[in-house]
């Protein structure tokens, strides 16, 4: 199902926007999960254990192959029109090396979920399919110095502390209500923004990902529909996937890295998974609507109309590359923001100060987003468009956008779970530089819809289910808990041992939930 026509099964335009929103890519296609196994098989050639080639020629016009990192028990969930969404991404002008897909990948709009793609700065394109409606979807994870068995005692209580200080669900507002003037300092200058703004301390911004804000940003790009979307939700968790998890280290794989990063066994981690809300999904959609007339006018051939584009250096393309940086300068502060009110939700129902609990930001990370990077292509350094949907970077050591604590070993990677399985926190490679364009998976993948979801789950059940394993759920409908049930995604286990495996990221520990809000 295309966007619009998403959009006209609403009464109103709004209603179908407030849904939209929340939703991952898949949901505006839906998801395919009737084929088998061997459908996929036929499609791909298998190149070593976890890595799988899309022959070139498997769709008309592919300037290189697809790849697809994935096991031979994972490749049993892709969907054929996965394989094909990694095809089409190979047809597009200036695509480096090949098309590629990570282990979680399932069906997006226009690129796969889970799917890399880089393009040459001058020959190539810039498409917001290779990013997402949810511009800077990411995550970040807060270490502590409190253990389990202080926190167990008192999970339901944090955790409705949480639920009650954290505003979450569909169209929820802020507690803040940010000024015109306040909202452009949060497209120009992320994180950065919000620590000055008194949301956290200037080492948070330090442990982000591009210090949590990308340079280039123009607000002028950005619809007055978008910045009245955006101006309510800064500070807000949303719905769908997004979540707010508060874990406990349960098993260390690399003590050396486990030690730079700050982490031991039994000790609590909080976990926030959001984005940029309502101000990212319009900023998508506004470009998008240009970038589909522009494809025409520069006479751009493409096998999916989802995959509309502009020339890299083109006006077109620019516009919504410096508009797509606002967003994600945006998901940054929102983070840093829920930030702030986690840690003042743990001082209330502990009694001590944030710092006294060691609440440090080890790392965040961005999904869904388009950078300007360099990278060797065929012996030869040169600046591309890296995009990454649904896909974690992954920068190796003494790479200098690493934060000076982790250069010595490696970009911290982070890898949620879902409700009651595990997450994962992994380290950078230099092999992921040769392999993936510095990128690794990020996080389990989807098998089932949501609407699927809410018909094989009860909400009710799967709380009370979960709540037999010691962990904690609140949630604004029990809807919203049967749409994310464990048992709609692949094993994050399984897919972080392919990454694990081929050396694109290294598994350094891994997290259990105890307590989970979520809209």
């Amino acid at each position: 199902m295309s966007t619009l026509q998403l959009l006209y099964k609403y009464n109103t335009k709004e209603q179908g926007a407030s849904i939209m929103v929340e939703r991952e890519d898949t949901e505006i296609k839906g998801l395919n999960t009737e084929n088998t196994q061997g459908d996929v098989k036929s499609m791909v050639r298998k190149l070593s254990k976890n890595d799988w080639e899309i022959p070139v020629g498997h769709i008309p016009n592919m300037r290189v192959p697809g790849r697809l990192f994935v096991s031979e028990s994972l490749l049993g969930d892709i969907e054929p029109g996965t394989i094909d969404q990694i095809a089409n991404v190979a047809t597009l002008p200036g695509i480096q090396k090949y098309s590629m897909a990570m282990p979680d990948a399932h069906l997006g709009y226009g690129f796969a979920i889970g799917g890399v793609a880089a393009f040459d700065v001058e020959e190539g394109i810039i498409s917001p399919g290779g990013v997402g409606f949810d511009i800077n979807c990411g995550v970040r994870l807060i270490r502590t110095n409190l253990q389990k068995e202080e926190v167990v005692p008192n999970i339901k209580r944090l955790t409705d502390e949480l639920f009650n200080t954290v505003p979450a669900g569909v169209g929820s507002k802020s507690r803040i209500r940010a000024s015109d003037q306040e909202l452009d300092s949060a497209f120009l200058e992320g994180a950065k923004w919000a620590v000055e703004a008194g949301y956290g301390v200037e080492a948070d911004a330090e442990n982000c990902e591009a210090n949590g804000h990308m340079e280039g940003a123009d607000p002028s790009q950005v619809s007055t529909k978008a910045r009245k979307r955006g101006k309510p939700q800064l500070g807000t968790l949303g719905s769908g996937n997004h979540f707010l998890e508060v874990q406990y280290v349960d098993k260390i794989y690399d003590q050396e890295m486990a030690s730079t990063f700050g982490l031991e066994e039994g000790q609590i981690t909080v976990m926030i998974h959001c984005g940029s809300r309502g101000a990212g999904h319009q900023i998508c959609t506004d470009h998008l609507k240009i970038l589909s007339q522009a494809v025409k006018n520069y006479k751009i051939d493409i096998p999916d109309k989802q995959l509309a584009c502009a020339p890299a250096q083109s006006r077109e393309a620019q516009n919504y590359f410096k508009a797509m940086i606002c967003a994600a300068n945006y998901a940054w502060a929102n983070r840093q923001i829920i930030t702030h009110w986690t840690r003042e939700s743990f001082e209330k129902v502990f009694g001590r100060d944030s710092d006294d609990l060691g609440m440090d930001l080890l790392y965040d990370v961005a999904h869904n987003v388009a950078k300007l990077e360099e990278h060797t292509v065929n012996g030869k350094k040169k600046k591309v468009y890296v995009h990454r949907k649904g896909a974690t970077r992954a920068f190796p050591p003494g790479h200098p956008e690493v934060p000076a604590v982790y250069r010595d070993i490696g970009q911290p990677v982070l890898i949620p779970g879902s409700m009651g399985t595990p997450s994962f926190i992994l380290c950078g490679s230099k092999e992921a530089m040769d392999i993936s364009f510095g990128s690794a998976c990020h996080g389990a993948g989807r098998v089932m819809s949501r609407a699927h979801a809410k018909k094989e789950f009860r909400g009710q059940s799967i709380k009370e289910n979960l709540e037999a394993q010691g962990i904690t759920v609140k949630a604004t409908h029990p809807s919203v808990i049967a749409e994310e049930a464990p048992g709609v995604y692949k094993s994050s286990s399984k897919v972080v041992n392919v990454v694990h495996e081929l050396g694109i990221a290294r598994k350094v520990a891994r997290v259990l939930p105890l307590g989970v809000t979520k809209g």
